[in-house]
């Protein structure tokens, strides 16, 4: 197991081994124990699933507490930028963003805790992306900041992204006050 972080804190890209043969490959998608390093025991309640066309854009979402959640994300077709927005309020990062390539062929995972907002574009047809949350889903608690925000400054790496009707209206990060 191999293991990347970035400048935001608590963002950490896992690459699972694989083991290939010729039937195929065998690898482990999660393990606890990829945390233990970290000093973290996220709990796991919930996965969901999407298949996106190339060019779909979904977020930037997040859920406020008290049903924040945390995310474990990777694609099992397709590939898609990820991106993460920290929203912590007194992070030295707050509102800087970092991006993970989710690729089918590399099968990373990628884990972003609570307190940042979540999005990702899909870079081919029928990418399938999969995530595990810390917490249930809350229509109450939904929020979002808007994909394009020139504040943050996103390169999303797609001209023109195919972005639901919801999403085109959630707020700038200056017109935001952070729950986190």
């Amino acid at each position: 197991m191999e293991h990347n972080t970035f400048p935001i804190e608590g963002l950490i890209e896992f690459v699972p081994r694989v083991f290939r043969d010729d039937r195929g490959f065998f690898l482990e998608t999660f393990s606890m124990k990829w945390f233990e390093p970290f000093g973290i025991q996220p709990n796991f309640v919930q996965d969901n699933q999407s298949v996106s066309a190339k060019g779909v854009l979904r977020g930037l979402h997040f859920q406020k507490p008290p049903y924040a959640q945390g995310k474990l994300v990777r694609v099992s077709s397709g590939r898609a930028l990820d991106v993460a927005v920290d929203l912590r309020k007194g992070s030295p990062t707050y509102g800087q963003y970092a991006t993970c390539l989710l690729d089918a062929a590399k099968l990373n995972v990628f884990y972003i805790p609570e307190g940042f907002a979540h999005g990702f574009v899909a870079l081919e047809d029928n990418t399938t992306f999969l995530y595990k949350c810390t917490d249930f889903y809350n229509p109450a608690s939904e929020g979002g900041i808007i994909w394009n925000d020139p504040a943050i400054g996103i390169d999303w790496g797609v001209a023109t992204p195919l972005v639901s009707p919801k999403d085109e209206v959630l707020p700038l990060l200056k017109d935001f006050e952070s729950p986190f």
